[in-house]
């Protein structure tokens, strides 16, 4: 299993020295992908919860760096790493604004670049970002279409229901062939459907892992009914510790648990035949230091197993 690590792109931590220290000390450690998170607002009255413990956004996420921009600045010191978002809300820009900007990621950082997208789950960022909330996942699998268009043609043209590309030649292209993979949040049957038919991989979230490789299996499945070759797809497994002093019953983990208890969790992860999984310290209250001590343990302890 590829371990990766979240960068500090949100929060006290979300500075250029921050970036650096983790993109340099995650390379030497032995960590497979560094990635980012996207968050446009923090709304002072959200209509919907926060999809994570307590259901309330935390305080650090009114400071969000822009998530491919970090990425860029990560490869800048990075030679080896992969460099993934997870989760790039891909709707907030047009799909030919989008592909220019990934092109050049990949093209910039020597084709290591893994696009992760998703629809998020806040309507107020929609309505900073003069996006409709509704359809969205019409207007991803356009997103998608065009994307594909724009990798793999060298003339673009494209006539949709939602976005027009007149003719044109596309002479930027990225440095993966025939493109940079795509991985999909989702975790509804519609969302999951899409990763089967269109997706390179499926972004989980962190879950218990008999539930997550259930539904695991019923991707593959639906990847083989669209006639793919579900052996070519992967889950890249995102973990947003919580972490306690003592260990907390089984059955609270991967919500919150203690430090051994996520370690145990990422090798059971590994022994069901997760593919990738990455770790996001930012919740968890600590110096920069402290930070990077966390990702060595974890990696070390992790290796171990």
């Amino acid at each position: 299993m590829r371990i990766g690590l979240a960068l500090p792109t949100y929060g006290s931590e979300a500075r250029a020295e921050a970036i650096v220290s983790i993109s340099r000390s995650a390379e030497d450690m032995g960590y497979d992908s560094l990635w980012t998170g996207d968050r446009l607002l923090a709304p002072v009255s959200p209509t919907r919860r926060y999809p994570g413990p307590g259901g309330v956004l935390p305080p650090d996420h009114a400071c969000h760096l822009d998530p491919l921009t970090a990425l860029v600045f990560s490869a800048a010191h990075t030679s080896r790493v992969r460099l993934g978002t997870s989760t790039l809300n891909g709707l907030w820009q047009s799909p030919v604004m989008l592909a220019r900007t990934l092109t050049t990621l990949d093209v910039l950082s020597g084709g290591r670049l893994d696009v992760g997208l998703g629809l998020g789950w806040m309507p107020e960022e929609y309505t900073a970002a003069n996006v409709p909330w509704d359809n969205r996942g019409a207007r991803l699998d356009e997103t998608l279409d065009v994307l594909e268009k724009y990798w793999t043609h060298d003339r673009l043209v494209h006539e949709g229901p939602l976005f027009s590309v007149p003719e044109a030649l596309v002479g930027l292209k990225s440095t993966q062939s025939p493109r940079p993979p795509i991985l999909l949040a989702a975790l509804g049957p519609t969302g999951l459907r899409r990763v089967a038919r269109r997706a390179d991989g499926w972004l989980a979230g962190s879950m218990p892992v008999p539930r997550l490789m259930g539904v695991w299996a019923e991707t593959l499945k639906a990847a083989e009914a669209a006639e793919r070759d579900s052996s070519a797809l992967r889950i890249a497994l995102r973990v947003n510790p919580e972490f306690t002093d003592a260990k907390v019953a089984p059955e609270r983990v991967p919500i919150c648990g203690s430090f051994t208890q996520y370690v145990d969790y990422a090798r059971a992860a590994a022994e069901a035949g997760v593919h990738e999984l990455f770790i996001d310290f930012g919740h968890t209250p600590t110096s920069l230091n402290e930070r990077v001590d966390l990702a060595g343990r974890f990696i070390e302890g992790v290796m171990a197993g």
